[in-house]
């Protein structure tokens, strides 16, 4: 089980201030440090089998593949380092194969969490801004085209008329461990499955927080929504970026007040109580983890740690 949530970690500098200056995003584009982290149709670049590693690519390489790109980002800076992303998604694979040499590209949610911390936690970052540019190409307000501004963390109507401004969009997500009290046999936590999960998967509830509802409140109206379980107690945990495709997960954990559970099959397909010792035999009931990369694991095993001394 994982003990850290995956995708945190990041140690560039984002450069909130110097983005602005487009002299010296152009002097770091085109400068000997630029490495360029391509995205290509949501996959990223990765080399190795069982030890993954990002590929970064940097010099001529590096600035062909920023010419062929449709979008560029400043991720941020290290140094005398500088990393951008590039989405070459309008490039057929072969195309790329000169640039891009062994790597190919994956889907990061398989190999992220078996990365270095920093590394996958870059990945997310280019990953995320990149689908926002792809899927903010038209002003929400007047329907014109926008144009990419500091550094591709801006996006300007280009209506002269309008001239709105667009920033990243993320949307927050929370997702929570309900436990019901107990001794160390009768201590439970809740777990539910969606009907187009792989067969025997089960992980936290989450939902999305609505307009003008607090974390802790979403936290206890999904739960009952989902379940009819009423919670109390309700307290953060940790956080996970999820650019899968534009999320913040927000994790917490809920001490549930009732028990009995009435499954919304409009929302989810089976919910039910696991005990520590039923989750430790998980597999052998035919039941499956949610996947490795995830902070709903990560909740889970901080749950079951916790028991480990007979709690």
């Amino acid at each position: 089980m994982p003990n850290r949530i995956f995708y945190t970690g990041g140690t560039l500098d984002r450069a909130a201030i110097q983005r602005n200056d487009a002299a010296w995003v152009d002097s770091h584009r085109t400068g000997d440090g630029a490495h360029f982290v391509p995205v290509w149709r949501d996959k990223s670049l990765v080399v190795g089998g069982g030890d993954p590693e990002a590929v970064l690519v940097s010099g001529a390489e590096g600035r062909a593949l920023a010419d062929l790109a449709t979008d560029l980002a400043l991720l941020g800076i290290d140094g005398e380092m500088s990393y951008f992303a590039v989405d070459v998604s309008a490039c057929d694979h072969g195309d790329l194969s000169p640039l891009i040499g062994a790597a190919d590209f994956v889907d990061l949610r398989e190999t992220g969490p078996l990365m270095e911390a920093s590394q996958g936690a870059m990945l997310a970052y280019a990953r995320g801004i990149i689908h926002w540019h792809r899927n903010h190409r038209f002003c929400g307000r007047c329907g014109s085209p926008t144009q990419s501004s500091q550094a591709g963390h801006q996006r300007t109507c280009a209506d002269a008329a309008c001239r709105r401004e667009h920033y990243p969009r993320t949307d927050p997500a929370v997702i929570m461990l309900v436990t019901r009290d107990g001794d160390a046999h009768a201590a439970a936590c809740l777990l539910g499955r969606q009907p187009t999960w792989p067969a025997g998967r089960y992980s936290t509830l989450a939902g999305f927080v609505e307009p003008g509802e607090t974390l802790e409140a979403a936290v206890a109206r999904e739960v009952f929504e989902e379940t009819a379980v009423e919670v109390a107690d309700v307290r953060y945990l940790g956080s996970q970026p999820w650019p899968f495709p534009a999320s913040l997960m927000l994790g917490f954990r809920a001490r549930a007040v009732t028990e009995a559970i009435t499954v919304n099959k409009e929302e989810i397909e089976d919910a039910r109580w696991f005990t520590r010792d039923e989750l430790r035999r998980f597999g052998d009931g035919g039941y499956h983890f949610p996947r490795r990369g995830s902070i709903a694991r990560w909740l889970i095993a901080r749950w079951l740690e916790e028991g480990e001394d007979g709690g």
